[in-house]
């Protein structure tokens, strides 16, 4: 087998060298070269035709996301970002997979930290996936529409529809590609949609929130964190916290059910917190009506055990079509129950979702 050709970006010459040590150890990765900031990483590229490239966010001369922009422009390969668990961090990394990043790798401390041993068989495993989603980098690369880009913060303020019953619920669960999945989903759901939605991707604490705040900012509908106890709306995207499942309750208020958020720590699923195995389930157990339930790309088969009890209670199905995902793990998973309705391009969910609807 042909080893994955790697090329390491990060102006911390000691991280260069952590970095390209865990690679090197591993039987199926080879570090081709390094470079120590963008300018410099965009003629390695060049010169070395990587079949993946790790990068730090944070770098001087060119930094993280003015290289991504231009390397998915001039000589598009498959990019790992490695943030800092910091807001800015988060924030700079929602930007990057918004830009093309195929995925992120969070740095468990400081710039300078030895830590980062620590997560190596993340680092080995998301170059693989990373190098095999290679084909699929245009799917990356085409975004939503220029006009509904913003930066976050300048987004009108938006009411939640706190009158309305709630009878209909949109879930959805995605991993690796999912944000850049989810700004083609979620922004062009109508405000006057009629359902509340619940989101489950896999990501670390802090990155959920700043993923919210960026997808508000590109929405007609009100997309938030999760907060335990709140109620669930119409018109309104939950999506679970980093390192949190979330769970649903349902009560009877003044004779109307009411279903509200209940956040916790149980077990990971599958090593997954948030799992959208447990939100489905909690889903499938507590509400009372009409559900669509979406499963997009990602690693693994996560959603696809808690179908069954999804369309016992008469959920639709929807999975995303293996032509727009960046890794046909969870969509594959779920076709493979065979309880999946339908089979769509990520394109064209959302209006799959309204006619469901």
């Amino acid at each position: 087998m042909t080893n994955i050709r790697v090329l390491v970006v990060d102006d911390s010459a000691f991280m260069r060298t952590v970095i390209s040590d865990i690679i090197n150890r591993s039987h199926d990765l080879t570090v081709i070269g390094t470079a120590r900031d963008g300018n410099d990483a965009l003629a390695k590229i060049r010169q070395l035709n990587p079949d993946v490239v790790t990068m730090d966010v944070e770098m001087p001369q060119m930094d993280g996301l003015s290289a991504l922009e231009r390397i998915m422009k001039e000589h598009p390969v498959p990019v790992i970002m490695l943030s800092s668990l910091t807001k800015s961090g988060a924030e700079q990394t929602l930007k990057a997979l918004q830009l093309g990043a195929v995925d992120f790798i969070a740095k468990p401390a400081g710039r300078l930290s030895p830590d980062i041993s620590q997560i190596k068989d993340d680092i080995l495993e998301k170059i693989r996936v990373a190098a095999g989603a290679r084909k699929k980098l245009q799917n990356l690369i085409s975004n939503i529409p220029e006009n509904r880009i913003t930066s976050p913060g300048v987004a009108a303020p938006k009411i939640a529809l706190s009158g309305g019953k709630l009878n209909k619920l949109v879930l959805i669960g995605t991993s690796t590609g999912g944000p850049k999945a989810l700004y083609q989903v979620i922004p062009r759901f109508p405000a006057s949609i009629n359902a509340g939605i619940l989101v489950v991707q896999h990501m670390p604490p802090g990155f959920t929130k700043s993923l919210a705040e960026r997808l508000d900012t590109l929405s007609e509908i009100r997309v938030k964190e999760a907060e335990h106890g709140e109620k669930i709306l119409p018109g309104t995207a939950y999506i679970a916290p980093g390192d949190y499942h979330l769970k649903v309750s349902a009560q009877s208020v003044g004779g109307a059910k009411e279903l509200t958020v209940n956040l916790d720590k149980s077990p990971p699923r599958g090593a997954l917190r948030p799992a959208a195995d447990v939100m489905l389930e909690s889903v499938a157990q507590e509400f009372w009506s009409h559900m669509v339930c979406v499963i997009m790309t990602g690693m693994g088969h996560d959603g696809a055990a808690a179908l069954p009890a999804l369309k016992q209670k008469g959920a639709q199905i929807i999975a995303e079509d293996q032509s727009t995902c960046i890794v046909y793990g969870m969509p594959k998973a779920a076709f493979e129950t065979g309880l999946v309705d339908r089979v769509v391009p990520l394109p064209e969910i959302h209006r799959e979702v309204m006619k469901m609807l």
